[in-house]
């Protein structure tokens, strides 16, 4: 199939505007050019494929002032409790639903500690994800770094609310390469009831060409570790290839498999995934239009405008957190093609590590080093 040809839009920050209830990040949105631009000004994302509208616009209804501790990850429970990792303290906190109306100071509870974590640079205890068969097994999954790896354990979670515990620690996958940086972590269960695995290429370069490697990889596991039926390379783990390291994984509504992506000090990236698809890295970032790799779908060519690590897909719109651009990334989706990003929040509430869809509908992001963190509890209207 044909490749399109690159859109290059120039955006500019977002502006937002505050009150005392709820505020709304104005977008300032791109020109729709009549033929493909060439400027790569700070902050432009380069995107493949046809304009489409953008869909939603966040507004922050509440927030919650939870004294967090570098939280990296977030996911729900059935009842609408927050599950919450801190990446250094190696802690799993809980909040309970809700979230909106004025600023709110809200203690969690403690769950317990996941053992043996050894947190150091970017490593410690990083992605969650939950069983699809919760209400049956109570599982809940986790990714870390330890003394020698980085792996993924699973716990059953036994009470409920505030007076949640950990049972004891089962490691399913363990050898995943360690690094003080491009450690990977995020974990998320598919729509086929498998188990998807971003990794870091951990500083080895060699790691993420290498199909026997597990480093620079998406990888596709039972819930027990195992690797999945109909992985692209057979009885092995690896279900993409060519990635330095990964931060977001989401599904669209057709079951389209999107992942975030950090770049060098350029082309940070969304990418579309394909099963044994090869996205280049270290060879090639972003979309060169290079024989044998995939493109990206939208690039950023200056990493300061974005460094993209937790991403939710709504409808078929993709939020993603951004670290460095300290700003809520919005990127509708259309089939196989993005449109044209927009920004929300630009250096309001700094830098965002992860946005995770509450049962009830809205938007949780949580922020990152703030010194202490906090959730913002978004709305999304049409």
């Amino acid at each position: 199939m044909p490749r399109p040809s690159p859109l290059r839009a120039v955006l500019a920050a977002a502006a937002v505007a505050l009150t005392t209830s709820a505020c709304t990040g104005s977008p300032t949105a791109p020109p729709a050019p009549s033929q493909p631009a060439t400027s790569q000004a700070a902050g432009s994302p380069t995107i493949t494929g046809p304009n489409v509208p953008r869909q939603g616009t966040p507004q922050v209804v509440g927030r919650i002032d939870a004294g967090l501790a570098l939280p990296w990850s977030l996911v729900f429970l059935p009842d609408g409790s927050a599950v919450i990792s801190e990446r250094d303290s190696a802690l799993l906190k809980v909040l309970p639903p809700g979230g909106q109306g004025a600023p709110a100071t809200i203690a969690p509870a403690t769950i317990g500690k996941v053992p043996d974590v050894v947190p150091g640079g970017e490593g410690g205890l990083l992605g969650l994800a939950l069983s699809p068969d919760f209400a049956a097994d109570r599982y809940l999954y986790a990714y870390f770094t330890a003394q020698g790896d980085n792996r993924i354990a699973r716990f059953r979670l036994e009470g409920t609310g505030a007076q949640l515990g950990l049972r004891a620690a089962e490691v399913i996958f363990s050898g995943i390469p360690k690094a003080s940086t491009h450690n990977g972590g995020r974990i998320r269960f598919g729509p086929d009831g498998y188990l998807y695995v971003g990794t870091g290429d951990s500083q080895r370069r060699d790691q993420p060409q290498d199909r026997n490697a597990l480093g620079g990889k998406i990888l596709r596991l039972t819930p027990d570790g195992k690797p999945a039926p109909g992985n692209p390379f057979g009885d092995n783990p690896v279900y993409s290839l060519g990635r330095r390291n990964v931060q977001g994984l989401d599904w669209d509504s057709a079951g389209r498999l999107w992942a975030s992506e950090f770049g060098p000090d350029v082309d940070d990236e969304l990418n579309l995934i394909v099963p044994g698809g090869n996205y280049g890295w270290p060879e090639v970032t972003g979309a060169p239009h290079r024989g044998g790799y995939l493109d990206a779908k939208v690039v950023w060519p200056s990493t300061a405008s974005s460094s993209p690590s937790g991403l939710e897909i709504v409808g078929d719109t993709a939020y993603l957190g951004a670290l460095r651009g300290q700003r809520l990334w919005a990127v509708p989706l259309r089939g196989e093609f993005a449109g044209d990003p927009v920004a929300y929040f630009t250096g309001e509430y700094g830098r965002i590590r992860d946005v995770s869809l509450a049962p009830d509908g809205r938007l949780w992001a949580l922020s990152n080093g703030q010194n202490p963190d906090f959730v913002l509890v978004l709305s999304l209207s049409g």
